[in-house]
C-alpha cells in the first residue's frame, strides 16, 4: 500500500494545474504525478479528480496517495573494469571508483556498481544494511570518481556509519570550476533539497537539509580556478549544486549550468569533481589513516588543456 498525504493546498499554488503542483509538493515528475492522477488516488475536497490539468485553489483538502516505491534491484556480482584498489584488510577496502559506476545498485540505473564489482572480484562485504547496499557507508556520484571505502566487517559498518553520521571523516575534492570563485576562499552553508521541478535535480531550497561546503583555491587559471573542497554534510550532488549556486558550477557539469563551449574544448563529457582524499580512524585499530586518488585520465587531460590556455 502507498503512503498517503493529505494537506491544505498553500496560496503558492494558487490556480496551478494539479499536476505541476503534485510535481513540486512531493518531488515527482508531471508523468508520475499524471499517472497517479489517473489512477484515482488524488482527491480535492473529498471528489476524485477528472484531469490532471483542473487548477488548484488555495486553501483546498487535497488528499495524495503515494505508490510505495519500487524496489531497487540486487546487486550483480561482476567485475568493474579500471576499478582499483587503494587499500584492503579484514575490516575494510578502500577503492579508487572510476567514472560510469554507481556506489550500489537503484531503480533505473543499468550500468555497474561498485558493490556488484567488490562481490564479482571476490571480496567479502559486510552484510548489514538493505541487501542492494550491503557494507556501503558512503556514496559518491556515478561520474564522480575517487577513493571511497567499503566495509568487509559487521564491526567496520557500525564504526564507519557512526563516523560519516558524526562528521568525523575527512573527505577532500577536487574541482576545476568555471571563472574565479570570490572570495578566493570561502565556505557555502545553504540548505540543499529536490529541485521543485522534481527532474532529478537538487538545488540550494528553503527548509532544505543543512548543507556546509567549504573551498579554497589551489591554482587560478584564465578560464577556470582549481579548488580543494572539505565537506561538512554529505547531501546528494552537494558539491555540484554548491557550486552551481555560487555561479561557477563544476567544469563540464551541464546538469548544473556548466558552459557546453568550455567543456568541449576541455574534452569532458561529465563534472569535473574527483574525491581526491579520503581519511578516517581504522575501525579496528582506531588510529587515523587516509587514502588519495590520482587523477583520471580525463580530468587530468582537462587540466593540462586549461592550464597551457593561462
Amino acid at each position: 500500500m502507498g503512503e498517503t498525504r493529505s494537506l491544505h493546498v498553500p496560496d503558492g499554488l494558487e490556480g496551478e494545474r494539479i499536476d505541476a503542483a503534485l510535481s513540486r509538493l512531493f518531488g515527482l515528475s508531471r508523468g508520475r504525478a499524471a499517472d497517479i492522477i489517473a489512477a484515482g488516488d488524488v482527491l480535492l475536497d473529498g471528489r476524485e479528480l477528472a484531469t490532471k490539468s483542473e487548477r488548484l485553489q488555495a486553501g483546498a483538502w487535497l488528499e495524495v496517495t503515494l505508490p510505495p516505491p519500487p524496489a531497487p534491484p540486487a546487486p550483480v556480482a561482476e567485475p568493474v573494469p579500471g576499478m582499483g584498489i587503494l587499500y584492503e584488510d579484514d575490516d575494510i577496502v578502500v577503492i579508487d571508483k572510476p567514472i560510469g559506476v554507481a556506489a550500489h545498485p537503484t531503480t533505473g540505473w543499468t550500468g555497474p556498481t561498485v558493490l556488484g564489482g567488490l562481490l564479482g572480484a571476490g571480496h567479502t562485504i559486510a552484510t548489514s544494511g538493505a541487501s542492494e547496499r550491503q557494507g556501503i557507508v558512503h556514496r559518491l556520484d556515478a561520474n564522480t570518481t575517487g577513493a571511497m571505502v567499503v566495509a568487509k566487517s559487521e564491526n567496520a559498518y557500525s564504526q564507519l556509519k557512526r563516523a560519516f553520521r558524526d562528521r568525523r571523516v575527512d573527505k577532500r575534492y577536487r574541482a576545476l570550476v568555471q571563472g574565479h570563485p570570490d572570495p578566493f576562499r570561502g565556505t557555502v552553508d545553504a540548505p540543499i533539497d529536490r529541485h521543485p521541478s522534481g527532474d532529478g535535480r537538487f538545488a540550494v531550497v528553503a527548509g532544505g537539509k543543512p548543507s556546509v561546503t567549504h573551498y579554497d583555491t589551489v591554482e587560478a587559471f584564465r578560464a577556470a580556478t582549481l579548488l580543494d573542497i572539505g565537506l561538512e554534510t554529505g547531501r546528494t550532488h552537494q558539491i555540484r549544486v554548491h557550486m552551481s549556486a555560487i555561479k561557477h558550477p563544476c567544469a563540464g557539469d551541464h546538469l548544473y549550468g556548466a558552459d557546453p563551449t568550455l567543456a568541449a574544448r576541455l574534452g569532458l563529457t561529465r563534472q569535473w569533481l574527483h574525491a581526491a582524499r579520503l581519511g578516517f580512524e581504522h575501525p579496528a585499530s582506531g588510529q587515523w589513516v587516509e587514502f588519495e586518488s590520482p587523477y583520471p585520465d580525463d580530468l587530468a587531460r582537462a587540466l593540462e588543456i586549461v592550464e597551457s590556455e593561462s
